[in-house]
């Protein structure tokens, strides 16, 4: 076991970044009947020598509190990574959740969101959504939601582009699903359609997929692919394709 734990850790320092903005926070609600406090944490440091310096610091964070009612989730997810004191990745992303019940299938969401992308030219994206969330399907395998929300997105670019300065009230619709073929391995699926309500043009497109495998009853090893598509990059320079896959470990209390 521990030699798997090792080749584990060290498979999570083995990823292919380029960017995503996605949180998928299905992966992140923990179901619970009881009254508790539940999440995960995660830090990775990272210092190399050789023919470049090579500094990297990745920190993941979630806190959920969870009653019969209502349900808070806070995330945190910061991501740095330079070579030679060049920055390959610079990202930071704060995210606050809550959830009201109304119904057995239908609960009334509310959000605010910061984050930050050097490499995207995004100094500071905020957004703030609220709308319903619809329980499609449930059993003990498998789990569907739709969620509809409205919010208002205040971004401001970096230096690299002057004076650009947007304030858009856009769209969130979102599916989600949830798989749980055996006692040990989920699937957790979310994509998220993101128009701006004034210009449909004007769009994004985002989807993160994870697979977890159980090893302890805290741990789990997880492979997550992220895929993100806006219609109006921040700049010419950044590409409207992006991706990222990574493996590591996930940790839940």
């Amino acid at each position: 076991m521990l030699r798997l734990l090792t080749a584990l850790f060290f498979i999570s320092f083995i990823s292919s970044y380029t960017h995503a903005q996605v949180i998928n926070i299905e992966t992140l609600r923990k179901p619970t009947d009881s009254i508790k406090w539940t999440g995960s944490v995660s830090l990775d440091v990272s210092l190399i020598k050789n023919t470049n310096d090579i500094f990297r610091i990745a920190n993941k964070a979630h806190i959920q509190y969870k009653d019969s009612m209502n349900l808070w989730l806070f995330v945190n997810d910061i991501n740095l990574q330079k070579i030679e004191g060049n920055s390959l990745v610079n990202r930071g992303t704060q995210h606050l959740r809550y959830n009201r019940r109304i119904t057995k299938r239908v609960k009334w969401e509310a959000f605010i969101q910061t984050q930050y992308d050097a490499i995207s030219d995004i100094n500071l994206r905020a957004l703030v959504g609220t709308g319903p969330r619809f329980k499609l399907s449930e059993n003990d395998n498998y789990k569907f939601y739709l969620g509809t929300l409205v919010m208002y997105e205040h971004e401001k670019a970096s230096n690299v582009v002057s004076d650009r300065l947007q304030q858009d009230i856009r769209g969130s619709a979102y599916l989600s699903f949830s798989f749980y073929p055996t006692e040990t391995l989920s699937i957790i699926s979310t994509s998220y359609y993101q128009p701006k309500l004034e210009a449909f043009k004007d769009y994004r497109l985002s989807s993160n997929t994870s697979v977890l495998f159980k090893i302890l009853e805290n741990l789990a090893f997880k492979t997550t692919f992220d895929y993100f598509f806006d219609a109006f990059p921040v700049s010419t320079g950044i590409p409207k394709t992006q991706f990222e896959l990574t493996n590591g470990l996930l940790y839940t209390f």
